[in-house]
């Protein structure tokens, strides 16, 4: 046990989410707990882990959700393990959920360098209805940037996207290639909007971020296939599109394929994507759950051929395989299953709130306590 990684989850605590600063103590060794000086509140140390108040080994439920995400049904696991179908689905929300917090911690925070961006959407059949997942990737990263769902395909679905895109953006001046919807037009040049100040009173006026490039693949269908793919510049010169694809490897023309064959990845990773299987999920928050599960399993887990890159002399092997988190640079090696979901994502900043009613009169201004 190591207090000096661990901080307090006590939302209250004026030092929750803080590690390192020395106020962390090990509260027993025998129980595993740990006891924070601030608060004066205890917790366990598997406090913000999937493995939080789990009766199993975390081998145990670490293979589970191994298996989860590989595309396993959860009948399968049912049978194989011994375990009731009910605790299984437990572990697999508690890990998705888990998932969505390091995603947030860690890629949406403004600092990739996405240069080339995909989205595209795919349908999803749950139990009694049909559900749309957009999602968006980093072409040269192959960094899964985020997704959304919602029953509609329309522009609130792709807005929350463009939403996500934009958070994980180090600069808004990229490239993006998506399809024929027109919501994606939409979305992009009232999201990737900065504000212009001139001095002049009164809200500033929202310009587009003159870097910002759109081109869009519109496919033409006749009786239910593909007769034709018509490329369209909507913002921004082929020239400059073209010399943006080839720095990056994104191909030779505007085209949608890696986020393509992402959607093909999810498809396979999750047993509730795949066509005609019998593992359809019955809620959102199932699919969501598994959404960031996979996506997060992907970035920092998953070994992508395309970003491999040569050994150094003297290490006994040609090729140093790399994940899209590591080629963002937003890790230094490849995690496992138990690394992913042993991460802690500490808790924002705690803010004192803010004191109501008339300031005293005379004399300094009471000093609020940490539970107020």
């Amino acid at each position: 046990m190591d207090p000096q990684t661990q901080f307090c989850h006590n939302p209250a605590c004026p030092a929750r989410g803080k590690s390192g600063e020395g106020h962390i103590v090990i509260h027993s060794q025998k129980e595993q707990r740990y006891r924070c000086k601030v608060c004066e509140q205890t917790f366990a140390a598997t406090k913000g882990t999937p493995f939080f108040r789990v009766h199993q080994a975390a081998e145990v439920v670490t293979i589970v959700v191994t298996l989860l995400c590989h595309g396993c049904p959860l009948q399968a696991i049912v049978a194989a393990f011994g375990l009731d179908e009910r605790t299984v689905a437990r572990w697999f929300a508690a890990a998705g959920n888990h998932c969505q917090k390091v995603h947030e911690h860690l890629v949406v925070q403004g600092k990739v360098d996405l240069q080339h961006v995909q989205a595209d959407e795919l349908w999803v059949k749950l139990v009694g209805m049909k559900v749309w997942m957009a999602m968006a990737l980093a072409v040269p990263a192959r960094l899964w940037l985020g997704g959304s769902i919602s029953p509609q395909r329309d522009l609130c679905l792709i807005t929350s996207l463009v939403q996500q895109v934009r958070s994980c953006a180090r600069s808004l001046a990229i490239l993006v290639c998506v399809d024929g919807l027109v919501s994606y037009v939409t979305a992009f040049l009232k999201v990737f909007r900065n504000p212009m100040y001139t001095g002049r009173q009164g809200r500033p006026r929202l310009v587009v971020e003159e870097g910002l490039m759109l081109g869009q693949v519109v496919k033409h269908y006749a009786r239910r296939r593909v007769v034709g793919v018509t490329q369209r510049e909507v913002r921004g010169s082929l020239g400059a599109m073209e010399a943006i694809l080839e720095s990056t490897g994104g191909g030779k023309g505007i085209n949608t394929a890696y986020i393509e064959r992402l959607n093909a990845t999810f498809r396979g990773a999750l047993a509730m994507l795949a066509r005609r299987g019998r593992a359809i999920a019955h809620k959102r928050v199932a699919l969501t759950a598994g959404m960031y599960l996979v996506g997060c399993a992907y970035n920092f887990c998953w070994h992508h051929d395309s970003l491999r890159v040569a050994a150094p002399e003297g290490a006994g092997h040609k090729w140093e395989p790399r994940t899209p988190a590591m080629a963002a640079g937003l890790a230094e090696h490849p995690w496992t299953m138990l690394e992913l979901l042993s991460y802690k994502a500490p808790l924002p900043a705690w803010v004192a709130p803010k004191r109501r009613g008339r300031p005293p009169k005379g004399g300094r201004p009471p000093v609020m306590s940490a539970a107020a």
